[in-house]
C-alpha cells in the first residue's frame, strides 16, 4: 500500500511512560562495552553503583518503544522485515543525567522523504523527566525498503563528512562475542540480533550487533578521548549505519576535531575493514 504522506503526519503517536533503575543504567553500560579493564575507575563510574554516572548514549533507550509505534501507524503500512534503522540523532537536554526515574517520551513524526527506493522517517521524539524537564531529544531515521517512488521530497543529503587527512584520534574496542545477547536486555529484542535462523532470513550468515550498540561504542570513544569521561561535557552525537557489525568484531572509531566543540568521526570493523557508521559528529559542551 502506498505511503500516505498527509496522513501519517496528522495522525498522533500517544506518549510512553519509561521507568528506570540504577541496574538499567549499569546493564545498558556494559551492553555497549564499558567495564574493560573492569577495576578501572573511569569504567566503574558507569558500572559500579557507587557514585554511579550515566552513559549519554543511554538516551537512546528510553524512547525506543516508540520505533513500534510506527508499525501500523496511519498511512505507513509495510512490512516490518522491510524497515532498517539508517540514522540516529541524540541531543543530552539535562545534565546531570539522571541514573534511576520516571520519563515520558513523546513521539511525533517530522518529516517523509522518498528515496526512489525506498521512504525515510524521520521521528521526532522528546523524553521529559517527572518536573516536565527536557533531558533527551532523538530523532531515529527509519528506511523502509521497496516504499518509495510515492513522489515526495528526496530530503537532505548526508552531512558530516569525514576530513580527507589522518584522524586526530583513533580507538579500538573489541565487542564480545556475546555483546548483542547483552545489549538486547535493553529493550531491543530484536530477533536479528540472536537467532541465528532469523539472522539468515535477514540475508546475514549470523546475528548482527545492534546498530545501537556500535552508536554506544563510538560515543563511549569520544567520551574517553575528548572529555575526559565526563558525561556533562557530551551535548549531541550523530550518525550514520552504513554496514552491520558481527559480535566479536573490533570496532575502531576515527575523531577529527573540527573546532571547539565539534568532534567529526566515522567507524570501521577492524577485521573487515569496512565502515559501519559514518556521516558522525559529536557536539561538545565547552
Amino acid at each position: 500500500m502506498p505511503i500516505d504522506v498527509q496522513k501519517a503526519m496528522a495522525a498522533d503517536i500517544p506518549a510512553l511512560d519509561f521507568e528506570f533503575t540504577t541496574r538499567d543504567v549499569m546493564l545498558y553500560a556494559l551492553g555497549v562495552g564499558a567495564g574493560v579493564p573492569a577495576t578501572d575507575p573511569a569504567q566503574l563510574k558507569f558500572t559500579f553503583e557507587n557514585g554511579l554516572k550515566c552513559l549519554p548514549t543511554f538516551g537512546v533507550v528510553p524512547p525506543f518503544p516508540a520505533l513500534m509505534k510506527v508499525i501500523g501507524h496511519p498511512g505507513l503500512q509495510f512490512n516490518p522485515m522491510m524497515l532498517l534503522h539508517g540514522e540516529q540523532y541524540l541531543e543530552i537536554r539535562k545534565h546531570p543525567i539522571p541514573v534511576k526515574g520516571k520519563l515520558t517520551n513523546k513521539p511525533k513524526i517530522q518529516a517523509i522523504y522518498d528515496k526512489g527506493k525506498g521512504a525515510v522517517v524521520l521521528l521526532d521524539c522528546v523524553t521529559t523527566d517527572e518536573k516536565g524537564d527536557e533531558v533527551f531529544f532523538n530523532t531515529f531515521s527509519l528506511f523502509l525498503r521497496g516504499e518509495g517512488g510515492f513522489g515526495g521530497d528526496p530530503g537532505p543529503k548526508p552531512a558530516n563528512e569525514a576530513p580527507d587527512r589522518a584522524p586526530d584520534k583513533v580507538v579500538e574496542m573489541k565487542t564480545l562475542p556475546q555483546q548483542a545477547l547483552i545489549y538486547r536486555l535493553s529493550g531491543d529484542s530484536n530477533p536479528l540480533h540472536a537467532d541465528p535462523n532469523f539472522a539468515k532470513m535477514g540475508g546475514f550468515e549470523k546475528p548482527i550487533l545492534h546498530g545501537l550498540c556500535s552508536f554506544g561504542h563510538v560515543g563511549r570513544a569520544v567520551l574517553q578521548e575528548y572529555c575526559g569521561n565526563d558525561p556533562a561535557k557530551f551535548k549531541s552525537i550523530a550518525v550514520r549505519f552504513s554496514k552491520h557489525v558481527f559480535p566479536g568484531d573490533t570496532i575502531v572509531t576515527e575523531m577529527w576535531q573540527e573546532g571547539e566543540d565539534t568532534i567529526l568521526l566515522k567507524a570501521k570493523t577492524a577485521e573487515r575493514g569496512e565502515d559501519v557508521i559514518t556521516n558522525a559528529a559529536v557536539k561538545l559542551n565547552v
